[in-house]
């Protein structure tokens, strides 16, 4: 029993402040509590409903386990982290990131180590969901090369494919060979038919083939490993600009103002961002006229764009960036067929046509600009006040850049440069740089 004192305390606590008319319209009072109650449990419920079902629609990597271990247990594929995934089991799949059904994401670990997961599966909706038919449709993933191809035609094949995406680049025959190390997994001097078809599928992807070019980037996640057509990368602590993305389906509820302010109060140090932003902008330089030709950022997203705990910059993701020399090709009137003609995945056709519009305006817009809209709430918000002005005349001349960055090199150039070193100036010899 709750002794008589402590009751009359809280009695005195709770009801004392209320004036006497109050005191005597409590039991109206609690009903409206009560009624609120219910409909936040209503509210509550219906958002962990549409949680779920979001979760059980995008999230399969059960299936995408089962399909590469049977692959490799047929000898059909191969790769550097297939023995730690199907038979060892210390590549494992762990927190669901995944944003579209056939593109599943996955926090993982590797040997204790945090990793970034990713493998395709086809659309559910194309195959009726038995274990037979979801593996019968993988299989032609994996039927190129076929078997009796020799190792120069193989190497033949990768020349023409990285022409075809890449554009005519004299370094070309390096990539290649860095293609064909990769592949040989045992390191045997040898590729043999399991490593050749699981390095064709990968290749097939756009974010893989732009992993594998740029793979000496700082700002480019490393890739470490792969069976079949998954690979796994270092993971990026932080994967977004911003730390909360509101769900669509609650976007309605949640006034773009509190998520804004949340973020900005969630955000780094005015000049942690900075540090970040000098990254991106090196990213922009790296992937412009690099050793494999130039590409374009034709999705410019603060959700692409990552840092790590020393808030350096590390795109998390790359598959809206793409091939200049595809990107023109398109431009001229080139279509994707069929998904065999395309290096996007299976939904090839799709991504194609999502890439074309982002990228095919009336005048292109160059990767920096882009990344300057991007920029613009990211490195304002907060800024010192005696950089405030110059930085936003900054950004407001890089946001007006038009053309492809290859027509106006010098003033694409000078712009990046005028930007980098203006926050740089601000950063250098302190605790930030």
């Amino acid at each position: 029993m709750m002794p008589r004192a402590l009751r009359r305390l809280l009695h005195l606590m709770l009801f004392c402040p209320l004036s006497k008319g109050l005191q005597s319209r409590l039991p109206a009072i609690k009903v409206k509590y009560l009624l609120l109650a219910w409909l936040g449990i209503l509210i509550v419920g219906w958002v962990v409903y549409m949680q779920y079902a979001s979760y059980s629609e995008l999230c399969r990597g059960h299936v995408c386990h089962m399909v590469i271990c049977d692959h490799y247990r047929r000898g059909i594929i191969s790769g550097s982290s297939c023995k730690a995934l199907c038979d060892q089991r210390t590549l494992t799949f762990h927190r669901c990131m995944s944003t579209s059904s056939t593109h599943q994401v996955y926090v993982g670990l590797w040997k204790e180590r945090p990793v970034v997961i990713k493998c395709g599966i086809e659309d559910p909706v194309k195959i009726d969901g038995a274990p037979d038919s979801i593996l019968r449709q993988e299989m032609t993933l994996f039927d190129k090369p076929t078997r009796g191809t020799s190792m120069d035609e193989f190497k033949e094949m990768l020349h023409s494919f990285l022409k075809a995406n890449l554009g005519e680049q004299p370094s070309l025959n390096t990539l290649v060979d860095r293609i064909i190390t990769l592949a040989d997994v045992n390191s045997d001097g040898k590729v043999s038919l399991a490593e050749a078809k699981s390095i064709w599928a990968l290749l097939q992807i756009n974010e893989f083939l732009l992993m594998v070019a740029l793979q000496e980037k700082e700002h480019t996640p490393k890739l470490l490993g792969f069976c079949g057509d998954l690979y796994v990368t270092e993971r990026v602590g932080h994967s977004s600009l911003y730390r909360i993305e509101v769900p669509h389906y609650l976007k309605a509820l949640v006034p773009e103002a509190l998520s804004t302010g949340l973020n900005h109060w969630l955000a780094p140090a005015w000049p942690r961002r900075a540090r970040i932003t000098i990254g991106l902008l090196e990213f922009v330089e790296e992937v412009f006229h690099g050793s494999y030709g130039s590409f374009l950022i034709c999705d410019a997203n603060l959700h692409h764009v990552g840092y790590n705990a020393k808030y350096d910059c590390k795109m998390a993701n790359l598959r809206s960036v793409a091939s200049e020399a595809v990107v023109r090709g398109f431009l001229k009137g080139r279509r994707c067929e069929t998904n065999a003609d395309c290096t996007y995945g299976r939904d090839c056709t799709a991504t194609c046509d999502r890439l074309v519009k982002q990228c095919n305006t009336e005048v292109v817009q160059p990767n920096l600009a882009k990344v300057c809209v991007l920029l613009q709430d990211f490195l304002l918000f907060g800024a010192p006040s005696d950089l405030r002005g110059d930085l936003e005349k900054q950004l407001r001349t890089c946001v007006t850049l038009s053309g492809l960055a290859s027509q106006m090199e010098v003033h694409h150039s000078l712009v990046l440069n005028n930007l980098k070193t203006l926050l740089w100036k601000k950063i250098s010899n302190t605790q930030y740089s």
